[in-house]
């Protein structure tokens, strides 16, 4: 039995599922939200990954890199917000955030 791009493709919706569930489902922890974002971009990874692969062509590759340069940019810049705003306030409560409005 071979792999195929369905297998791949088949992963990639599972994570990007538990990427979106876990921002639906918890709304509370901002870690937690950040680790689901980051599941999501890694299923676009996948997915772009495997069709690169299936059409031959590097293209999707190329872009693959392109998201993960981002998600660990946003990785970096987001926890230094986190970890500002908790030297701040003390907690790193969703509710809490909205404070910073204004």
């Amino acid at each position: 039995m071979t792999i195929g791009l369905g297998h791949y493709l088949s992963v990639g919706a599972i994570l990007f599922t538990v990427g979106i569930l876990g921002i639906f489902l918890n709304r509370k922890n901002i870690i937690v939200i950040l680790m689901s974002i980051e599941l999501i971009l890694l299923s676009v990874n996948i997915n772009l990954v495997a069709f690169s692969s299936f059409l031959g062509d590097i293209v999707g590759q190329v872009f693959a890199l392109l998201v993960l340069t981002v998600a660990a940019a946003e990785a970096a810049i987001g926890l230094a917000v986190l970890v500002v705003y908790f030297r701040n306030r003390g907690s790193i409560a969703v509710e809490d955030v909205n404070l910073m409005k204004g």
